[in-house]
């Protein structure tokens, strides 16, 4: 597959000095290997691809596979830059606007890093920081289903881009997606997430629906605050979700409240 680095390069490299593109044709996970370079002590803004990672993560520590050679085509890649925002709450719901934005009009977003279409998973963001000396380096890590991949073993049924957009490649989403990423999570630095609160109530997967957290809370999804945060309205009263490691899923009709 050719790829579009030095395209990508030419966009990005003049509003963040020292970025370069890496494509690998097989890693264990961009995110991991973004990650060991932190913690040695590399702190260059760097956008890692993979053609096939072995040993893909998502949030939680699911797993996540990847493989742009196959018949089941994906795209993973991670961003590693230094960033300081005063506050780092909503920074992946900031991704995923960004990504929705420049994948398609339907996509809806799924509090706290997952775009769907429809009620299926199209894409996962997994966000990870690294001191690196005074710095703090950040590392956002997508994955994109391109073509259709088995649902086997998905607690969450797949969607592919390709439904929506036939001639699509991870190469031409790659391209499509990391300039205006890359201009998105400089903006978040200096202005949080309040100013892209609109446009994630406008993508909202869960706004309305009655919803289930792995802590076993139930409610209803009231959208988000202007730091990113969840709100659900419960019988108890209403509630802010601030972790990413609470889980949550629309709940079914068994369990609606």
């Amino acid at each position: 597959m050719h790829w579009p680095a030095e395209a990508i390069w030419e966009q990005v490299a003049p509003g963040l000095p020292g970025f370069t593109v890496e494509i690998l044709s097989q890693i264990d996970s961009t995110n991991t290997e973004l990650m060991r370079r932190a913690r040695a002590g590399q702190a260059a803004p760097v956008l890692l691809v993979a053609e096939r990672q072995t040993a893909g993560r998502g949030r939680l520590g699911r797993s996540w596979h990847s493989d742009t050679s196959g018949d089941h085509r994906t795209l993973a890649f991670s961003l590693g830059m230094a960033l300081a925002p005063a506050d780092w709450s909503g920074l992946s719901l900031a991704v995923g606007v960004s990504l929705a934005r420049s994948l398609h009009p339907s996509l809806k977003l799924k509090w706290p890093n997952d775009i769907w279409l429809g009620d299926r998973k199209l894409a996962g963001i997994l966000i990870e920081t690294a001191q690196v000396g005074v710095q703090r380096y950040a590392v956002v890590g997508v994955g994109i289903n391109i073509e259709p991949v088995p649902a086997e073993g998905l607690r969450t049924p797949p969607a592919a881009l390709a439904e929506l957009l036939p001639a699509a490649t991870a190469a031409s989403v790659l391209e499509q997606v990391v300039a205006p990423l890359v201009r998105d999570v400089l903006a978040f630095e200096h202005q949080l997430f309040a100013p892209l609160r609109p446009a994630f109530t406008a993508r909202d997967h869960l706004l309305g629906r009655a919803v289930e957290c792995s802590d076993g809370t139930v409610g209803t999804a009231g959208g988000v605050d202007e730091a990113g945060a969840l709100l659900v309205h419960t019988a108890s009263g209403p509630l802010k979700i601030r972790s990413a490691e609470v889980s949550v899923r629309p709940a079914t009709p068994t369990d609606s409240p």
